[in-house]
C-alpha cells in the first residue's frame, strides 16, 4: 500500500534523492576535470621545442665557425622531439661556446636540401659534424642526456664518437614534405 503515486511525501523523498545523486556526480565529474587539467599541465616539461629552436644558432653561422656542431632534424608535431625538449636545452647550456645547436624544422620546405644530404627519415635525427663540418656520426630518435653528452664531450675533444650510428625505437617517422597540389590550391589537406 505504499504506492509513490498516492503518497506526496514519498516522490519528494525520490526526487531529492536524485537531486543529491545528480550533484554529487557532476562535483565528482568537475573534481576528476580538474585533476586531469593540472596533472597534464605538471607532466609538461619546462622546455618546449620553440624554446630550444629560439637558443640555436642558424645552420650558415654553425658552418661558419671553428666548432663542432650538432643539426637537429624536428617537427613541431614529433612527440619524440618534444620529450627531448628540456635535455636538448639543458646541453645548450651546458655546451655554449663549445658546440654549435642547430635546429632545423623538417615542416620547413627551405631545408629539404639538408634533409636529403643527410638522408632523414626519421626525427628527431641528430647529426654529429666536426670543426671541419664533416659529418662524424648521426643519431635517430630519443638519446638520452648522457649518451648525448658523451657524444659532445668527443667531439669537443676531437675524439671518434663513443656511441655513433645510434637508432632509437622512439621515432618519428618522416617522409618529407608533400609538393602543392596545383590542381586544387585552395585545399589544406
Amino acid at each position: 500500500m505504499n504506492d509513490p503515486s498516492t503518497n506526496p511525501s514519498a516522490n519528494t523523498s525520490g526526487a531529492s534523492e536524485n537531486r543529491a545523486r545528480n550533484l554529487l556526480v557532476a562535483l565528482a565529474a568537475i573534481a576528476l576535470a580538474a585533476a586531469l587539467f593540472f596533472g597534464f599541465q605538471a607532466q609538461k616539461s619546462g622546455a618546449s621545442l620553440t624554446a630550444v629552436a629560439q637558443a640555436a644558432i642558424s645552420l650558415e653561422s654553425a658552418l661558419a665557425s671553428n666548432q663542432p656542431s650538432i643539426v637537429e632534424f624536428y617537427a613541431d608535431w614529433c612527440t619524440s622531439c618534444q620529450s627531448m625538449a628540456a635535455d636538448n636545452l639543458a646541453l645548450q647550456k651546458q655546451y655554449s661556446g663549445k658546440v654549435n645547436f642547430v635546429m632545423l624544422n623538417v615542416d620547413n620546405t627551405k631545408w629539404l636540401p639538408e634533409v636529403t644530404r643527410f638522408k632523414v627519415d626519421g626525427i628527431p635525427h641528430f647529426v654529429f659534424l666536426d670543426r671541419g663540418n664533416l659529418t662524424i656520426g648521426n643519431a635517430i630518435g630519443v638519446v638520452p642526456h648522457a649518451i648525448m653528452a658523451e657524444n659532445l664531450d668527443a667531439m669537443i675533444a676531437n675524439k671518434a664518437l663513443p656511441h655513433n650510428r645510434l637508432e632509437s625505437d622512439r621515432i618519428s617517422p618522416f617522409a618529407g614534405p608533400l609538393p602543392a597540389d596545383a590542381t586544387q590550391p585552395r585545399s589544406h589537406a
